[in-house]
């Protein structure tokens, strides 16, 4: 199907690879000269990997990146460089490695570890200042990330600096305990700045989460108060992956705080042999087929679209208002989203109101015909490719066609961002993100990555590059740690 670049899983060599096609599947292939040939599963459906294909879109990288680099170093000489091609969408920031959970398949290993890392509160300030310093557009977003962040006492300090360096959204993934603990800690966040709340929430039951009460009491504090929630299940074939379709249907049911549910296949970033894989592999085709089941047909396969399929929204954006802005040029093997409406009748995905692929053909001409029409005749230009679009909706039994059309309108014509927001909480999100691991490693996902971890020494890390393959996260906690204060070993074991 394709060249690219993968590592051994053994040494992380750099080593050339193939992507093929067989029995239906997709898989990545290559040979260390040192360890042997590998072979392991990339996407478990051609069909629906072709798809996703054609939404491929490579972006130009940043302006400024932080270093130079010959394609053979990537990716062990990590550092934003120039052979980047996608800008920061999210930053995260590892803010500590302290938790107060045991979780036997988190990537950041914060239990084993043996020393803190938790960078200084003016270290952490530098970081998101480097953030924002991407040109030629900054990062909008930032996220709290761990071990588990509420156990730093100035988390809240740390949220309302990241709004008065600029960003815009602010996210905190955490465990929940101390959220649902205490009554007046989401309160307290929400005060403070922050945007949304990135829940670890693996199952509806104590067997696959057994800090199910744990979670429904954070839950219902955030729904009090109106604190946007994203549900993130890590999911496991034969351990929790038969509940996936019960987590959407658990956050339908607080739909007054939960925005999202973004699954999270797992990955191999620990010890694992090949049964290991085999067994407790899922990929995205996997999840949006359990989730078409699980959810009587309702939110089918076909109703996931890649992450870049809305650059047609960028373009446009940036056609009528002359200013660069933030582009998903993410790979379009790396996610999968859609958007369901919650209504008294059910769940309404936004696939039944929309034909995806015609509203982003529309969107798409609508760019090109303001920059063909120049500067004076924006706005008529923009107001003949929205009623033009028109013909991209679908009549709908539920009557929300009419207020989607109304919604569009709105927000592309009059600017009107209130009700784009209204629309934001009156739907649900369901995506996917599968991030790699040293078995179905792909150089050109990781070249393509928009979620970015900023370090103290002032660089900038693709996730997948951070957490697997040569593993900058283990260099970066180690150069900056310190021992562990004796009261903190208990928190660690």
């Amino acid at each position: 199907m394709k060249k690219t670049k993968s590592i051994c899983p053994v040494c992380a060599r750099t080593l050339p690879a193939d992507v093929t096609e067989e029995d239906g599947r997709v898989w990545i292939s290559r040979t260390c000269p040192d360890h042997g040939e590998f072979k392991h599963l990339y996407w478990s459906d051609a069909k629906m990997y072709r798809r996703f294909e054609a939404f491929e879109s490579i972006g130009n990288g940043v302006k400024n990146p932080q270093r130079h680099a010959s394609a053979d170093e990537c990716p062990h000489a990590c550092g934003l460089c120039n052979n980047h091609a996608s800008g920061t969408l999210l930053a995260n920031i590892d803010v500590t490695n302290r938790c107060n959970l045991n979780c036997d398949f988190c990537f950041a290993n914060a239990r084993a570890c043996g020393y803190l890392y938790e960078p200084d509160f003016d270290q952490i300030v530098e970081m998101m200042r480097m953030v924002r310093s991407q040109k030629p557009v900054p990062a909008p977003a930032v996220q709290f990330s761990g071990g588990e962040p509420t156990m730093r006492d100035d988390i809240f300090d740390l949220i309302r600096m990241a709004k008065e360096v600029g960003f815009s959204q602010v996210q905190l993934a955490t465990n929940g305990v101390n959220i649902a603990r205490n009554n007046g800690y989401a309160r307290e966040l929400k005060d403070a700045g922050l945007s949304t709340i990135y829940l670890h929430f693996d199952g509806v039951t104590k067997a696959t989460n057994p800090q199910i009460a744990v979670h429904e009491r954070a839950v219902k504090n955030c729904c009090d108060i109106e604190m946007g929630v994203v549900l993130v299940p890590t999911v496991i074939n034969g351990r929790n992956d038969h509940e996936v379709g019960a987590i959407i249907k658990f956050a339908a049911n607080h739909i007054q705080a939960v925005r999202g549910v973004n699954f999270q296949p797992v990955a191999f970033t620990g010890a694992a042999n090949d049964e290991n894989i085999q067994q407790e592999r899922v990929t995205i085709p996997d999840l949006a087929e359990r989730i078409e089941f699980q959810t009587g047909g309702a939110v089918r396969k076909d109703y996931f679209f890649p992450v870049p399929c809305v650059i047609p929204i960028s373009d446009l954006v940036e056609a009528y208002t002359g200013k660069p802005q933030v582009r998903f040029t993410t790979h379009q093997h790396c996610g999968a989203a859609t958007y369901v409406f919650v209504t008294e009748e059910g769940l309404v995905p936004i696939n039944r109101m929309l034909d995806v692929n015609k509203f982003f053909d529309a969107i798409s001409a609508i760019a090109e015909h303001i920059n063909q029409s120049g500067s004076l005749n924006k706005y008529m230009a923009l107001l003949d490719g929205v009623r033009q679009m028109h013909t991209s909706l679908k009549g709908s039994e539920t009557g929300s066609t009419t207020t989607f059309w109304k919604l569009l309108a709105s927000t592309l014509i009059h600017q009107d961002f209130k009700a784009l927001k209204d629309f934001h909480w009156n739907a649900l999100f369901i995506g996917t993100m599968h991030f790699m691991d040293n078995y179905n490693y792909d150089l050109a996902r990781v070249q393509r990555c928009c979620i970015h971890y900023a370090t103290p020494d002032g660089r900038l890390i693709p996730f997948c590059a951070y957490n697997s393959g040569p593993v900058h996260r283990e260099e970066v906690w180690k150069t900056f740690s310190r021992p562990i204060p004796a009261p903190d070993r208990k928190e660690m074991s």
